[in-house]
């Protein structure tokens, strides 16, 4: 009996801790996505500056820390001299993305490193993913029809792992 409950729970904090790095860049593409396409074509009343904060919550490590290095700061730089010197030229789409590469490169290492993988991070990133998957199925009419509309299912999706991951960041954490 021992040794079974023993390999039952090595396979489950394995097989959790590879769940949770899945989901974190499944949940960090869709939300990258979703970012991407409100700002192109999408256009919804849903509060799609959320995005900015979950995806600095979320990004996988090894893309954080890139981005926070010198390439982000080379990016934030130039995103800053084009939105100071050709403000027209500089597209609408660009703001949240600007906003995002500004958070992550001027973002304190204390609050970066210790709110990304807390408690107080998955909570905050769990309210996001609550609210917008409730206002995206309020602003479709309906689960079914959110699935239904134009991009609906990849949409829909998309919010529903904006959700899911950090509810399962959430569990892992509790067991």
């Amino acid at each position: 009996m021992g040794k079974n409950a023993g390999r039952h729970l090595a396979e489950m904090v394995i097989l959790g801790s590879t769940s949770v790095s899945i989901l974190r860049w499944l949940a960090s593409i869709a939300a990258i996505y979703l970012l991407i396409l409100d700002r192109t074509n999408w256009r919804t009343n849903i509060l799609t500056g959320l995005l900015v904060p979950y995806i600095f919550l979320n990004l996988p490590s090894i893309i954080f820390n890139i981005l926070r290095g010198e390439i982000g700061r080379w990016i934030a730089f130039i995103a800053i001299v084009l939105r100071l010197f050709f403000p027209r030229h500089f597209p609408d789409w660009l703001e949240l993305p600007g906003a995002l590469i500004l958070l992550l490169v001027a973002a304190p290492s204390l609050l970066a490193n210790n709110l990304r993988a807390s408690i107080v991070g998955y909570i905050i990133s769990l309210a996001i993913g609550i609210y917008l998957l409730q206002e995206h199925i309020r602003a479709a009419g309906g689960f079914r029809r959110a699935f239904s509309e134009r991009h609906g299912v990849s949409n829909t999706i998309g919010i529903i792992l904006l959700f899911v991951c950090p509810l399962w960041e959430l569990i892992k954490y509790f067991l």
